[in-house]
């Protein structure tokens, strides 16, 4: 009974508006230990008590208590390491570390502040639609708490440019942030010119984002992966990059695809020949967004659930794509590498099969927000023990072997 009263409570539009006070009033005590657990990084106080509540709630409503918990910087807060190691430069933007927040956790730009607290050297907004749409009907999140995975089926519920571009407007400019802001980009539902959308999502956010994305790749919109074939590739790619090149003023942000695991090899080479086209040049990859495959090992009952997987399920795959793109792209466009991360070794696989930098998402979800330092701090030390004097030299070190 008291989980269901907590989950009305916590998905309620009263509770959106107040959260603040509710947070302050209501739940104080239990703050003010979190305070002081978060304030050492108390890593036991996120196991045996933030999770496990968490998990208590419906999927979707824990997501939303865990954006707003970073919304009012109810979040543990861990400096960014400063590490010659870890730090490099790609896209042409500094990156403190190659660790960052994958799309999907924040999609409406609430909580940018919160999770550059976190230890993210970027943070990754999105998918925004041109238009507010609610997605589709819930229940469209299951836990796959055996396979250590999630399943969704979203559908691009976004609060449109509009509103997100206002949120993001307020932060500091690029260029003065503590970390770097990507803003992924989608298209509405029921939108009849595909192209056009990412069209305006450029032009609304290229002024804002360090870097941009273009969302090809999600499962639960229909039509969606239907642009990653090379003919309609070619289209959208040519239209974005010449809305990027005639932004007004000097901050043209740089870019990328995120594309599929689900790729047949020719869509793979296809892919890779319409972004090295120079007029075409596309700055860079996202590897990979979930997949609709079910491996046969899969052990929860919601693994039949319609939607992406993510998760551990989705490592091996989607680092195997990540191999992929980087052998057919000549290791000339930097890859963002994610699925499956929840360890500095699986990052360091990530990297070492192609990707510059790394995202996590699902990781969080079953592991809490202090994953990200301990990914961090688990990766500089894999490097330094593999003998890299920096993380660029360990990129795609498995494909030259």
């Amino acid at each position: 009974t008291m989980v269901v009263g907590v989950s009305r409570l916590f998905t309620s539009k009263v509770f959106r508006k107040k959260i603040h006070d509710i947070l302050k009033v209501g739940i104080g005590g239990t703050l003010a230990f979190g305070g002081i657990s978060i304030y050492f990084k108390n890593e036991k106080f996120y196991d045996s008590l933030v999770m496990p509540m968490l998990h208590k709630l419906e999927p979707e409503t824990a997501h939303n208590v865990a954006v707003m918990a970073a919304k009012y910087n109810l979040v543990p807060e861990v400096n960014l390491k400063e590490s010659e190691l870890l730090e490099s430069r790609v896209l042409n933007l500094l990156f403190k570390t190659p660790i960052g927040l994958a799309a999907g956790f924040d999609k409406n730009g609430e909580a940018v502040e919160g999770l550059f607290k976190m230890g993210f050297s970027f943070v990754e907004v999105g998918s925004v639609t041109p238009l507010p749409q609610p997605g589709n009907p819930k229940p469209r999140v299951f836990r796959l708490k055996e396979d250590l995975a999630i399943i969704n089926r979203y559908g691009f519920n976004s609060d449109g440019h509009e509103a997100v571009y206002e949120r993001l407007s307020q932060l500091p400019p690029p260029g003065h942030r503590k970390a770097v802001l990507g803003v992924n980009l989608g298209k509405n539902k029921n939108s009849v010119d595909h192209v056009q959308d990412f069209i305006l999502g450029v032009k609304k956010f290229g002024p804002v984002a360090d870097y941009l994305v273009i969302n090809i790749s999600s499962p639960n919109t229909p039509g969606l992966r239907n642009l990653q074939h090379r003919e309609e590739l070619g289209k959208l790619v040519s239209a974005v990059v010449t809305a990027r090149d005639s932004l007004s003023g000097t901050h043209k942000p740089p870019l990328l695809l995120k594309i599929a695991p689900d790729l047949s090899d020719d869509d793979k080479k296809d892919i890779a020949s319409v972004i090295l086209k120079n007029e075409n040049r596309i700055d860079g990859l996202i590897v990979s967004n979930t997949t609709v495959t079910r491996p046969l090992w899969l052990e929860s009952a919601e693994r039949q659930e319609v939607g992406g997987l993510s998760g551990q399920p989705l490592k091996s795959l989607a680092t195997h794509t990540v191999t992929d793109m980087y052998r057919l792209t000549r290791g000339l466009i930097p890859i963002i590498g994610v699925g499956g991360v929840a360890s500095g070794q699986d990052a360091y696989e990530k990297i070492c099969a192609g990707a510059s930098l790394v995202q996590v998402y699902t990781g969080l979800v079953y592991h809490g927000p202090l994953l990200v330092h301990r990914i961090t701090n688990e990766l500089e030390d894999l490097l330094r023990l593999h003998g890299f004097s920096t993380v660029t030299e360990a990129v795609g070190v498995d494909c030259k072997q």
